[in-house]
């Protein structure tokens, strides 16, 4: 399996608009960080973890050519503005996608998106999907996805595990349960906004001391903050912890 973080920002993507901190005006492109998505390749099956609000871009520098699915964790906006794009891999696929999430995650899409879901006029066309409340371990073109139920704050969302990988974002807390589903993993992906504590969100410690629990063989944090400058956060990590970049391809 194959994966490439499209996106590694958080809800501002770095540069943050009028920002003039050092990482913000930074020169290095690892500190230039579009929304959190990831890709997911194996074999000819092609999976996406969210579609970000710049998605548009993001497939067009990965050269992204086919959807078999998409995985939502929830619906915010700088995790699920890019869905209007689905509709190019609609079109070429000649059916619709598949789009995964629990069940506040596939209502709020549908009502944020409900131009979709409705008989309208096409003009450019809509993207044609599928959406499915996901309760238990469900297939995609051959792959099984394991969502796992973690909070962002208070608000139930998705992680995901994928064979040996997991990916979980915008997550304060992992219950026990979730915990069992998260052993033997090679790639562990974790949202990591800044060293600070934050209400919704883990920070580095926070997510270190869960690396630490979980021993997978390789801890990547995304959903960066313009608070965590690559270079220097990537120096402080301990054996086996790295910081992702946008564009960053990991085999699993």
């Amino acid at each position: 399996m194959e994966i490439t973080f499209l996106g590694t920002g958080t809800s501002h993507g770095i540069p943050v608009i009028t920002c003039d901190c050092h990482v913000c005006r930074s020169e290095n492109p690892k500190n230039r960080r579009t929304r959190s998505s990831l890709w997911v390749r194996h074999g000819k099956t092609s999976l996406l973890i969210d579609t970000a609000t710049e998605f548009r871009l993001q497939a067009v520098k990965a050269d992204l050519r086919h959807v078999d699915g998409v995985l939502y964790t929830h619906c915010h906006a700088d995790h699920v503005f890019g869905f209007d794009d689905l509709r190019v891999f609609s079109k070429l696929n000649g059916k619709s996608i598949p789009v995964y999430g629990n069940e506040p995650t596939i209502n709020e899409l549908r009502d944020v998106f409900s131009y979709v879901f409705r008989k309208t006029q096409e003009g450019g066309g809509k993207p044609q999907v599928e959406t499915i409340v996901a309760e238990e371990p469900f297939w995609v073109q051959g792959l099984l996805v394991q969502p796992v139920p973690v909070f962002h704050g208070v608000l139930p969302i998705f992680g995901y595990r994928i064979g040996k990988l997991a990916y979980i974002t915008d997550c304060s807390y992992v219950p026990s349960s979730s915990i069992d589903l998260l052993q033997d993993l090679e790639v562990l992906i974790l949202g990591v906004i800044r060293y600070e504590p934050h209400p919704t969100h883990m920070n580095v410690e926070q997510a270190l001391d869960l690396a630490r629990r979980l021993k997978a063989k390789r801890t990547y944090f995304t959903h960066i903050s313009h608070l965590l400058e690559h270079e220097a956060v990537s120096k402080a990590l301990p054996e086996g912890v790295f910081l992702a970049y946008d564009g960053l391809t990991v085999q699993v």
